[in-house]
């Protein structure tokens, strides 16, 4: 008898560790699969969206020209320089708040990221001029010197993947993570979230809508 509650003991707890293993991570419809990050209560995906269809199946355009990209005022995305063999698997992809808004783009049950929600974020981690450091990926394989203030305390393992310009197209990868709000400001920009290699900061303002950022799901 002893024996037989061992083993079922045993399996137990195997399939409490293999539900526990699967919890952690989450899978885009094109079959891409992050991490994810439990911060307060709130559960973000610890990598930059790399999925290149909407969850109903629909290719996302792929756009590399840089005129179209500029006069765009329907969804793109693009990767960094048009290069997906360098960028995609470290950065994700570059997505204009066009896509961002038409609410799916993450994963079923999951979301965009609100303005709202950053906040929550930024306050949990003590506020805008602290939260970054606590966010960005360590070292200097990605992030350019002297990356400051990086500790990843909480696993974000934020990335600096550039950005796209709608004018002066691709800019600063290395030197600054950029991330889309689902929050516009108004008919024309959008809140987004910066940090850079040069301090601690998680900085909100608003760009353009048709900017190329990366985005961060966070779980309904």
């Amino acid at each position: 008898m002893k024996t037989i509650n061992n083993k079922l003991f045993t399996l137990t707890l195997f399939f409490l560790c293999l539900t526990g293993l699967q919890a952690q991570t989450v899978k885009d419809i094109d079959g891409n699969l992050y991490n994810t990050v439990t911060i307060g209560t709130q559960v973000w995906m610890a990598g930059n969206l790399k999925v290149t269809k909407y969850t109903d199946g629909a290719a996302i355009p792929l756009v590399t020209d840089n005129t179209t990209w500029s006069n765009l005022s329907t969804p793109g995305y693009c990767w960094y320089e048009n290069d997906e063999a360098t960028y995609k698997n470290i950065y994700g992809a570059l997505y204009n708040w066009h896509v961002v808004s038409t609410g799916k783009l993450c994963p079923i049950g999951w979301h965009v990221s609100t303005d709202a929600e950053w906040t929550t974020l930024t306050d949990l981690l003590g506020g805008k001029y602290v939260a970054g450091g606590k966010l960005k990926g360590t070292g200097k394989k990605y992030w350019n010197n002297p990356n400051t203030g990086a500790t990843n305390s909480e696993g974000f393992t934020a990335l600096p993947g550039g950005y796209r310009d709608y004018y002066i197209m691709f800019s600063n990868i290395g030197n600054y993570g950029n991330w889309w709000s689902s929050t516009q400001s108004n008919d024309d920009y959008a809140y987004f979230r910066c940090m850079d290699k040069d301090n601690s900061s998680l900085v909100r303002n608003y760009k353009p809508k048709k900017d190329g950022f990366s985005v961060r799901c966070i779980k309904d």
